[in-house]
């Protein structure tokens, strides 16, 4: 399996489902799955059973996680949606590069 190109905390613009056009942070990614839960992105509706700490229960709307293929890093210098490379800096450190505007991400 291929390394996913996006962490959590990053910016990225979705590409395509229900949501597509929308800006978000990702909350957290699964690389097993290939998979990223983005903010106030795939909204679902999950009931919840009575536990100690919610004793009330209920239903809550949390972020389910969609494919990284359908999503796109946000530069933080160009604020575009680009595509990744990666390069060893001067300290030997692995790094992402943006596509469009040829800056460091990390």
């Amino acid at each position: 399996m291929n390394s996913m190109n996006i962490k959590k905390g990053d910016k990225v613009k979705v590409l395509s489902g229900k949501d597509k056009g929308k800006e978000g942070t990702v909350l957290r990614s699964f690389p097993q799955k290939q998979r990223v839960a983005v903010e106030k992105v795939n909204m679902i509706k999950k009931a919840l059973r009575p536990t100690q700490q919610n004793p009330q229960g209920g239903i809550s709307t949390m972020e389910a996680p969609i494919h990284v293929s359908n999503v796109m890093l946000v530069c933080p210098a160009c604020k575009q949606a680009t595509r990744v490379s990666k390069r060893v800096n001067d300290e030997g450190k692995k790094v992402r590069v943006c596509k469009k505007c040829g800056k460091d991400i990390d």
